[in-house]
């Protein structure tokens, strides 16, 4: 009898002690539900279920079964103290079992061991890190495993490359953690790719190098650099001059900083944002709003480089080829092989070079002050990147560049005909006046040469030979509306009754598209414009006014209305109003507000490697115009290497480059356009996207 009594207790104790152990529970996901509200629901942070989930980091899915530890489980501090620990016979290691919420620091500072000890006494740490449940060997506290001891020197040095691991916290950005551990945020990026376009709560970054100033970094990585001189080294800024109708918020999303970090680099700011403050921002991550096109400052470095313009350079080039895109109507240019007649590409750029040499005004002041140089020279700075690429690769290409200098009715392309420098030219890109760009492509029509107008939004005449690159307005605003019917769209227009020029437009090319009722006093009559949404279909809103009251009324009346129905935002141009504070960028977010761009934001392989590029060579982010330059650039001497001419790729092929897309048509009267637009949207994880 005593012995079953024995059984019986040993039997329930280990039962027991079996749940007691348990502290997690299996949660199977709904649809649509974000680690982030699993958390909430549970009372737990992000980082709990990513520790005993490390596959959710990629995405979860409805019926993803889940572990999720309990809210009643005491806090990690306290498991700390009560974990499994016992000596192991004859030897002075201990062996621990990792606790929820336990990291290498956490074991490190209990046992007082060093990152490199505890590591080397657990060589499979490297792959799989600390994992809640895993056994590890501690070695004796101040005496070196035999593994380390063996090996003393090579692990000293091999320490040095050891990695740090940080979990990203509530308000954290790339910024303030890559200035913590003395990298750069491009640093951060290439050894985290999944923060890229987002930086999740929780998440767990992999970081080599200097741990920041605290305890834990001297528990965490050896490294003899100090921390002040790897900072120095690895952050740099730059200066940035505040546009009209700025605000904290607008820099914080245009640099990724937040407005505490912000106002520790500029006390200033203590008194308010104000326009025209020049601020000292990181130079790292500088990315343009996508509601209002920025143009940022560029420093001028290229004088010199001016004076040899005049007279024409030749420059054998070639282009980088690179990945274009994953959709199938854009086409990846490349070299044809047994391609080798040279081509000749001329660009002519208004520089202007007599009249600065003429004028009384000094060289430094005129680049600070002409804004018509100033795009010139960021134009040019994107051209060049694109012939140091064509002459990189050795592609047989001659470019010639020629001031053209141009006024809104005059040039110097009569004379340089004169001078025969273009008729035997296989593409010219410029001038950058359209009427100096239709004159030029009249004259060089007798000769076949096509003409490649750069900058110009105005509508050409026609001529067989002028390319457009920019969309037209009509284009863009087409674009859009094409889209929305392609999806099977209900269209409804916002439109207050300043805006004649888009209610005209809207009644002329776009039939059965609504418009919403407005009041007597010119406001938005709720009431109809919910009437007019269907619940079966997706309602897209095309909200076309700058007053922020209906602004504001609109967004609500949208965000109630998503509890019956799908609704989509849109916006036909830039927004200013929905660029200030008193509009929430998070209801933007969930309405995906959708607009058309010539331009998009990307992060492919291509684009970030010329974007670095840029910024080694010129010490400052590339801007609109100097992106453009080098994508039209890059486009034409890409074009050229087909085994085609300009013409005949210009009716077959479309193609990406870094922010521009290039889908010619020939016009019903003559000439050809560019109809390349992006339908961009925000997602729900705050980045913006290219609508299929």
């Amino acid at each position: 009898m005593k012995y079953y009594s024995t059984l019986l207790f040993l039997v329930f104790f280990v039962t027991f002690s079996a749940f007691s152990q348990e502290k997690v529970i299996k949660y199977t996901v709904a649809n649509g539900e974000t680690i982030n509200q699993i958390a909430v629901k549970f009372k737990v942070t992000p980082y709990d279920i990513y520790a005993l989930n490390p596959d959710a980091r990629r995405g979860i899915s409805a019926n993803t079964v889940l572990l999720i530890p309990t809210s009643n489980a005491k806090p990690a501090a306290v498991k700390s103290e009560t974990a499994v620990a016992k000596t192991v016979s004859n030897t002075k290691e201990i062996i621990h079992e990792v606790q929820p919420k336990e990291t290498f620091y956490s074991i490190e500072k209990k046992y007082g061991i060093s990152d490199a000890a505890l590591k080397a006494a657990n060589p499979t740490l490297e792959k799989t890190g600390v994992q809640t449940g895993q056994k590890l060997v501690i070695p004796a506290k101040g005496a070196a495993p035999k593994s380390l001891a063996a090996t003393e020197k090579p692990a000293k040095e091999k320490a040095q490359e050891k990695y740090v691991y940080h979990d990203v916290v509530a308000k954290e950005t790339k910024f303030s953690i890559a200035k913590q551990y003395g990298i750069t945020i491009e640093e951060l990026e290439k050894r985290n790719p999944e923060i890229v376009s987002n930086l999740p709560v929780g998440y767990r970054l992999t970081i080599k190098g200097k741990a920041p100033k605290t305890d834990a970094s001297v528990a965490a990585v050896t490294n003899t650099v100090k921390p002040a001189e790897t900072a120095k080294k690895a952050t740099s800024y730059m200066e940035y001059q505040v546009k009209p109708k700025e605000t904290f918020y607008s820099l914080g999303r245009t640099f990724h900083i937040s407005q505490e970090e912000l106002t520790a680099l500029n006390p200033s700011l203590s008194e308010g944002v104000k326009e025209g403050m020049v601020l000292k921002v990181p130079a790292g991550y500088l990315a343009p709003s996508p509601i209002i096109a920025q143009q940022q400052p560029v420093e001028k470095t290229v004088e010199r480089q001016l004076e040899n313009t005049g007279g024409g350079i030749q420059i054998v080039d070639k282009v980088k080829s690179e990945t274009v895109s994953a959709n199938p109507e854009v086409v990846e240019l490349t070299k044809k092989r047994g391609e080798n007649e040279r081509k000749k590409l001329v660009l002519l750029l208004p520089f202007n070079l007599a009249k600065m040499q003429n004028d009384t005004m000094s060289s430094v002041n005129r680049i600070k002050n002409d804004k018509f140089l100033n795009m010139t020279l960021d134009f040019y700075s994107g051209a060049m990147m694109a012939i140091d690429s064509a002459r990189t690769l050795k592609l047989p290409i001659d470019v010639a560049i020629y001031d053209s200098q141009e006024t809104k009715t005059t040039s110097n392309v009569s004379t340089l005909i004169s001078q025969n420098k273009l008729q035997d030219a296989n593409a010219v890109i410029g001038p950058f006046y359209q009427n100096n760009a239709e004159a030029t492509a009249n004259t060089l029509r007798l000769y076949n040469v096509p003409v490649i107008s750069p900058l110009s939004k105005d509508k050409a005449n026609p001529i067989d030979n002028l390319y457009q690159t920019i969309p037209g307005n009509d284009v863009v605003r087409n674009a859009i509306f094409d889209y929305m019917r392609a999806k099977n769209g209900n269209i409804v227009a916002v439109v207050d009754k300043k805006k004649e020029s888009v209610i005209s437009y809207i009644k002329q090319n776009q039939k059965g598209v609504v418009f919403a009722a407005l009041t007597e006093t010119g406001g938005l009559d709720v009431a109809n414009l919910k009437s007019l949404l269907l619940p079966n279909r997706m309602n897209y809103v095309v909200m076309e006014t700058g007053n922020t009251a209906m602004v504001k009324t609109t967004i609500k009346a949208l965000i109630d209305s998503q509890k019956t129905c799908q609704v989509q935002l849109v916006i036909l141009e830039p927004n200013s109003t929905l660029d200030t504070d008193e509009i929430s960028f998070d209801n933007l977010v969930k309405l995906k507000l959708m607009y058309p761009s010539v331009t998009r934001e990307s992060d492919e392989a291509g684009v970030l490697v010329f974007e670095k590029e840029y910024r080694l060579k010129n010490k400052v982010n590339p801007n609109t115009y100097a992106t453009r330059g080098f994508d039209v650039t890059f486009d034409t001497m890409m074009r050229l290497v087909q085994g085609k001419t300009y013409q005949e790729t210009a009716d077959l092929m479309t193609t990406e480059q870094v922010d521009n897309k290039f889908q010619f048509y020939k016009k019903e009267d003559g000439g050809h356009a560019n109809k390349g637009v992006y339908i961009l949207y925000y997602d729900t994880d705050l980045t913006l996207k290219v609508a299929n």
